[in-house]
């Protein structure tokens, strides 16, 4: 125990993902040759936000919007925020249900601040982003449900049965965080109906179990997947369902720092309480920007259309480039994506002897080699929660080009055609 900081702090632990990050910048920066797909960001050389949006932030720090926002956000903000859910979702909400925050991490602890008491059980699939670190800041009692690739690593209604019982939070993300993939209406709907459940079996002096549904991704879909939500899909759930949100992901505007939640009006209350004690507010200039952006439907689509490309292109240029080395026989695999931007491969080279003689054998061992032979920067799913060495990796197509993924994909083809199988290796 270090006596000189509190317990909380002392346990927490950091983000693996940003130490990688920092090690393959590192690495770039020395000269080496690296494809970068480690973080959930964008490199704004491949990817510029909104000219609208970079415009209507101009156009506010000039007129002298620098000062304070109001704790629970711009109310331009919060009435567009609660015009587009209308428009784009179908979901019909006040504006006392809207809280902006900045970016969306502050609305998820708040989430968890505003309706978790320590001890309290938060149920959260893995792989998930970060469910873990809010809990232990919560002081809460983690449930976590290790999900597989037979369901794209989201959790189902039969696999949630038990573990929220006598649970407060339930926390699912769509599309998943880190693994580019998303529910289905039936497959949700499924969960909706066990919280429900769930609800009616307490009696009326016992709290109630909330959803808390990440859909920060929901603008980036592809193909045939569609985003559902749960309370389009079972109404009664608007009572129980804590959406976090935000502008970061749909328009490459991570640095912006503009999030929101849509909840029901007592929580949000709440969160905007628990939050302004620690002024996690949006700017207030790019607040009034994304007021004016959010309503502008044409604006939207037309750079939606083209970012939502872009992001496929190097996602099915990525997936396709295994799929190929998986039919050559090599020992990766992975699942079509269908949102956010990433893909989940798996590198199953646990055993494998390397031409410099060591046998891999954890992720760690994989995620070396791969760096180090191939320029290939990668995040294991033990950075989201997963426990098993299992051989499957995120990778993050924000911050690389389709040049990039096509001259990544030769080396990866070399190196692994370098290894040297378990069968090889055992004496005849």
């Amino acid at each position: 125990m270090d006596l000189r900081v509190s317990e909380r702090a002392a346990q927490l632990v950091g983000s693996e993902i940003l130490r990688i990050a920092a090690e393959v910048r590192a690495m770039v920066a020395a000269g080496a040759d690296v494809c970068n797909l480690t973080v959930g960001d964008f490199d704004s050389s491949q990817f510029s936000i909104p000219a609208a949006l970079l415009q209507g932030i101009t156009e506010a720090l000039r007129a002298g919007e620098t000062n304070y926002p109001p704790s629970d956000g711009m109310p331009a903000l919060r009435n567009a925020v609660v015009e587009m859910f209308r428009r784009r979702l179908g979901l019909e909400y006040p504006v006392e249900s809207v809280l902006v925050t900045g970016g969306s991490r502050p609305g998820l602890y708040g989430a968890y601040g505003a309706v978790v008491d320590p001890g309290d059980v938060v149920v959260y699939p893995v792989p998930s982003w970060n469910n873990n670190h809010y809990v232990h800041l919560a002081s809460a009692r983690g449930r976590p449900v290790v999900c597989g690739p037979e369901t794209g690593f989201l959790p189902t209604g039969e696999s949630l049965e038990e573990p929220v019982r006598g649970a407060r939070l339930l926390a699912i993300n769509s599309p998943l965080n880190p693994t580019g993939t998303a529910f289905d209406a039936e497959s949700l709907a499924g969960i909706c109906d066990l919280v429900l459940e769930e609800n009616a079996r307490r009696g009326p002096g016992e709290r109630p179990l909330y959803l808390l549904y990440d859909q920060v991704y929901w603008m980036l879909t592809f193909g045939g997947v569609r985003h559902v939500n749960p309370v389009s899909l079972r109404p009664e759930m608007a009572g129980y369902t804590i959406f976090v949100d935000g502008a970061s992901k749909a328009f490459a505007s991570t640095g912006l720092r503009v999030g929101w939640v849509v909840a029901p009006p007592d929580v949000t209350r709440r969160m905007a309480s628990l939050l302004g004690h620690v002024g996690a507010w949006a700017p207030r200039a790019e607040q009034l920007a994304f007021a004016r952006f959010l309503g502008d439907d044409a604006a939207m689509d037309e750079y939606l259309d083209g970012f939502r490309a872009a992001i496929n292109e190097r996602l099915q240029l990525l997936y396709a480039g295994v799929v190929a080395l998986r039919d050559r026989g090599l020992p990766v695999d992975a699942i079509a994506p269908e949102g956010a931007i990433y893909l989940s491969v798996r590198f199953a080279l646990s055993g494998y002897r390397t031409p410099a003689g060591q046998t891999l054998g954890t992720d760690v061992d994989i995620r070396r080699f791969l760096l180090e032979s191939a320029g290939a920067a990668v995040i294991p799913f033990q950075s989201f929660g997963f426990q098993d060495d299992s051989g499957w990796f995120r990778l993050s197509v924000g911050a690389t080009s389709p040049e990039a993924i096509q001259a990544v994909l030769v080396r990866l083809e070399q190196s692994l055609g370098q290894l040297q199988s378990a069968e090889v290796l055992q004496p005849r």
